[in-house]
């Protein structure tokens, strides 16, 4: 779970990011969610095992109310998913602590306007859904 943010964008192109930081500054163009209980190092092990492995499917939904936007990616050995504070999700193959996922098909900025909108309000909750095959 998460929260919105008066200063939600959604403009990167390459990215996505929830993070457990409660402040957003408008430079976090990726950052779609705040306040979230959880980071890539606080997800189930089972989970983080299979993210970590290659090849692996991963689907992520971002639910805001009644709306969901999918994305899909893949697990990589590279992915560690140790931070505790942050979850990123890529189009690229750039693996660091706080990625979750890489090779994604959409960034912040395919998010559709209507969600976009729905986070900018700090009383909007979202939940992120995250399956692996």
């Amino acid at each position: 779970m998460f929260h919105g943010h008066p200063n939600i964008l959604s403009f990167h192109k390459k990215s996505i990011e929830i993070t457990r930081d409660s402040d957003l500054s408008c430079r976090g163009d990726c950052i779609i969610g705040v306040g979230s209980n959880k980071g890539c190092g606080l997800l189930d092990q089972r989970l983080r095992r299979a993210i970590g492995t290659d090849g692996t499917q991963i689907r992520m939904e971002i639910i805001v109310d009644e709306l969901t936007f999918i994305i899909l990616g893949r697990g990589n050995c590279g992915l560690s998913t140790l931070d505790k504070r942050d979850i990123v999700i890529r189009k690229s193959s750039f693996c660091c602590p706080r990625t979750l996922s890489v090779s994604c098909d959409k960034a912040a900025s395919d998010i559709p306007s209507d969600m976009v909108e729905k986070l900018k309000n700090s009383d909007t909750n979202g939940m992120l859904r995250i399956t692996v095959e």
